[in-house]
């Protein structure tokens, strides 16, 4: 695995650094123009040219706060930037699995590293995504729940607010767990984030934000969805997303005494009713098999979780033998099954994680 991690870093053959070229315009526009205009897609385009021709323009359709973090990014020379936030993509995420873990010895850092090796860690570091950020962001959110630091991990929670749909059901799958001084903590955060929108974008900016949602999405964004892999849409589609989340909240209340597994459930659930998704937003299932492997140490659990970060790995991808992004979310489903059927069917006390989380 750490052959793999070292083979994602030297072989990027993806458009580097087009993500962040898209983020780093609209926090231009916004610094320029006015924030309210960040949804202007002609005034996205015209200064993404200004800052690199070489690259493609496209629209941006991300949080107004993915535009507030990267904007001061634009004072620095493009390549400049482009690497500062990049160094702090992977890093974030490699710190905050190094600082998060519980487990000792060489499990802890095989899971790190296990964690970090998936191509589309690497992908989302390259095109600078910003979901790393939000998965570096749930693991520290975790061992701080883990630890009763519950305001502090609605604080780092927070970091969902910049691609909500990745993680969704989170916080409200930590209430259901009776978590309740995190979930206000979360409240808050996100409470004075949107009252900094209101101020800046305004009512204008965000209802032409979500007009743009409501569109044609560009092509592949739904492979990782119950429509790309299910072809499932309509009534079928909303039958499948309330199954979903209700088995979630369900799972989580039964964990409430001990919720170390309520937010990779949550995670995993966000991921599977999510009606858009790119293959850099899979960090966030790299981070909850992460959350597993350090919540449940038996090998029963963590051999399975070996064999999805192998099957993740550059060299499978490159060779066209790892699965398919349409084949994704079957695997999503199976964890998901087996997360819930955890919660409801505990293991036995001698078998059971040695180390759960506290209430």
């Amino acid at each position: 695995m750490a052959i793999a991690l070292l083979v994602d870093v030297i072989h990027r053959n993806d458009p580097i650094s087009v993500d962040f070229h898209t983020y780093v315009a609209a926090g231009q526009v916004g610094l320029q123009q006015g924030w309210s205009h960040i949804y202007d897609q002609g005034m996205v385009a015209v200064e993404q040219k200004e800052l690199s021709s070489t690259l493609v323009a496209q629209p941006f359709l991300s949080p107004p706060t993915v535009a507030f973090v990267t904007a001061p990014l634009g004072f620095l020379p493009y390549d400049v930037a482009y690497v500062v936030w990049a160094v702090l993509l992977f890093g974030a995420f490699a710190a905050a699995l190094a600082w998060a873990g519980v487990s000792k010895g060489w499990s802890r850092w095989i899971a790190v590293v296990g964690a970090l090796a998936p191509w589309w860690v690497m992908h989302a570091v390259n095109v600078g995504q910003i979901v790393p950020l939000l998965a570096a962001g749930a693991v520290v959110a975790w061992r701080l729940m883990r630890d009763r630091r519950d305001v502090l991990a609605g604080i780092a929670l927070g970091a969902i607010l910049f691609k909500p749909n990745t993680s969704v059901l989170v916080p409200f799958a930590l209430l259901f767990a009776w978590r309740f001084r995190l979930f206000a903590s979360w409240v808050a955060v996100a409470v004075a984030v949107l009252i900094v929108i209101m101020l800046t974008v305004g009512t204008g900016g965000m209802a032409e934000y979500l007009t743009q949602l409501r569109g044609p999405l560009p092509k592949g964004t739904d492979d990782l969805t119950l429509h790309g892999a299910l072809a499932a849409t309509g009534a079928m589609a909303m039958f499948l997303r309330v199954l979903i989340i209700g088995a979630v909240f369900a799972a989580a209340y039964k964990l409430r005494h001990s919720p170390g597994l309520v937010i990779p459930i949550a995670i995993v659930g966000s991921l599977l009713i999510s009606p858009y998704l790119h293959a850099s937003d899979l960090c966030m299932l790299a981070a909850a098999g992460w959350m597993v492997w350090e919540e449940r140490p038996t090998l029963a659990w963590r051999l399975p979780l070996v064999a999805i970060w192998v099957l993740a790995s550059p060299y499978l991808y490159d060779r066209g033998l790892s699965p398919h992004l349409k084949q994704w979310p079957w695997l999503e489903i199976v964890l998901l099954v087996v997360l819930v059927v955890a919660a409801w069917w505990p293991l036995t006390t001698g078998a059971e994680s040695r180390r759960r989380a506290p209430a």
